[in-house]
């Protein structure tokens, strides 16, 4: 892949992903990186201060392309019920993670190790999600169709109860038989607490 362009943060990237995908987050080095570039390991460093700082940037990109941007879409939309749309985005969130889980796996993997050590961008991808929910969550106590509440908080407590359908310390469990059963509980509950 040798290039005459400057190396960007978005190659690295690719190229990150491509050999993550390939060998796994635990046996991914940079150097395995930069010799898919074409480059010294060391020009990565240029980039990226350290092996963990280019690990927590393919996920955060993962996390924004992947499941962020989709969920956007639902929350920004002015159409239809704020219910539906709460109810699609869960679900679509549910849908993706699960996906994710069974068919990109060394990506998953990858995900759920940053979850546990990069705190601070957990916390940033998480604190949007709740920002969505609580758009749909404002739109609908405006429309008068939720009860009317903080967006915020309300928002903060549907994206808690749900983590078992979304949060990957809970993967395995996404598999079971009962797993959408169990789903349309916890939603039926969040449905008589909002409206």
């Amino acid at each position: 892949m040798s290039h005459d362009l400057p190396l960007t943060k978005e190659m690295i990237l690719d190229a990150a992903e491509q050999v993550l995908r390939r060998f796994g987050p635990d046996k991914t080095s940079v150097v395995d990186i930069a010799k898919v570039l074409q480059v010294s390991h060391g020009t990565l460093y240029r980039h990226f201060p350290s092996k963990a700082a280019l690990r927590e940037a393919v996920t955060q990109r993962w996390l924004q392309g992947c499941i962020s941007a989709p969920l956007e879409e639902i929350a920004s939309e002015t159409q239809g019920s704020a219910t539906e749309r709460l109810y699609r985005w869960l679900t679509t969130l549910r849908n993706s993670k699960k996906e994710y889980f069974t068919t990109d796996a060394e990506m998953f993997a990858m995900y759920a190790s940053e979850t546990e050590g990069s705190v601070e961008m957990v916390k940033e991808h998480a604190e949007h999600l709740v920002q969505q929910i609580a758009g749909i969550v404002e739109q609908g106590i405006q429309s008068k169709e939720l009860k009317p509440g903080n967006p915020e908080t309300i928002a903060r407590a549907i994206f808690l109860a749900t983590s078992r359908f979304h949060h990957p310390a809970h993967a395995q469990h996404w598999l079971a038989d009962e797993e959408e059963g169990d789903f349309q509980l916890v939603w039926e509950l969040l449905l008589r607490g909002l409206v």
